[in-house]
């Protein structure tokens, strides 16, 4: 079965630009997910560019702390681990609750994996059949958040028949409580997070993958050495430990995601749901209203079944958005 989302990702600006025949300065990007108004990375040293990636520069100590002592495996964007998990493992039965980010199953079904495609209404009796259940928590393109106990409950019984459960946790640094990356010491299951979207520094490519020792262990081999630049692990390090910042930002990028809802719901484009970084807005007419806002130049992510748009980011740019949804839905 083959997912019904394609493999564009969002952020294709210059694509869209020339599509459009709209000059690239003239876009108001809302298709990524990512933080507009993201960790202010200071001025590296000079050291940082010449010397290679050194282990012992201080991130496992900022990862430890911040993952409440969770050992976790740096690596290029959480996308490096969605690649490389699947070939740790013989030909299982995958089940990935969906919709949900298209490389998942494509990273799968390509290493010989049998994936099927299940609603969230069937993952319990799904928890009985597959070998591997995967999901993203805040679900990608939905923004549906599920509790942890569920989560927990799910890796319990998929554990105990030799299975495995795989969390992708990218956009849930907003609401941590949410998050089973705690238990990923465990067997059975693997957690992925992002630097990406909530701190806005997605093009450091910068990710982390929480398991059991032995899977970070058979990870870190395949990936070799220098997997993350000594650049990123520099901003990595205090972006992680900068305490302060998180605590500010988490609570205004939920407020962000409401003022954005209700925003849409004004203007007749109600959104049942999102999370801290973009909203959902399920409707038949995905594919005309993406067309209709990249007409005005405003880029947003089409998936089958709805629009997911993110937060703009100053003023003016609430303003632009604001505008072009009043002409779009008139």
């Amino acid at each position: 079965m083959s997912p019904s989302t394609d493999l564009a990702h969002g952020g294709r600006l210059r694509a869209a630009a020339h599509e459009f025949r709209i000059p690239l300065q003239h876009w108001l990007d809302l298709s990524t997910g990512i933080n507009p108004q993201g960790w202010p990375v200071p001025a590296l040293p000079a050291e940082v560019w010449r010397r290679l990636p050194e282990d012992d520069d201080g991130l496992a100590m900022a990862s430890l702390a911040y993952f409440g002592g969770q050992r976790v495996l740096p690596l290029a964007g959480s996308q490096a681990a969605i690649q490389i998990l699947p070939q740790l493992f013989t030909p299982r039965r995958v089940g990935i609750l969906s919709p949900c980010y298209a490389e998942h199953f494509k990273a799968w079904h390509g290493a010989g994996h049998e994936v099927e495609l299940i609603d969230d209404a069937d993952a319990e009796q799904a928890v009985e059949r597959v070998d591997v259940l995967l999901l993203a928590n805040p679900n990608n393109p939905t923004g549906r958040l599920l509790p942890p106990a569920p989560l927990l409950d799910w890796h319990a019984r998929l554990a105990a028949r030799g299975g495995l459960l795989v969390v992708d946790e990218a956009f849930i640094d907003a609401t941590p409580e949410a998050s089973v990356l705690r238990a990923a010491s465990e067997p059975g299951l693997i957690v992925l997070r992002s630097l990406g979207k909530f701190w806005g520094l997605a093009g450091i490519r910068c990710g982390f993958v929480a398991a059991e020792n032995a899977i970070l262990d058979q990870l870190a081999e395949r990936l070799g050495p220098w997997t993350v630049s000594g650049p990123a692990r520099w901003v990595a390090q205090r972006a992680l430990a900068d305490r302060a910042w998180r605590e500010t930002t988490a609570p205004a990028l939920l407020a962000a995601s409401e003022r954005l809802a209700a925003l849409l719901a004004t203007h007749g484009l109600p959104s049942p749901s999102g999370c801290a970084l973009f909203r959902w807005v399920p409707t038949p007419l995905a594919h005309e209203l993406f067309t209709a806002f990249a007409q005005r130049a405003v880029l947003t992510r089409e998936h089958d079944g709805g629009l997911r748009i993110g937060l703009p980011g100053a003023e003016e740019e609430w303003a632009k958005f604001e505008a072009v949804l009043a002409e779009v839905m008139r």
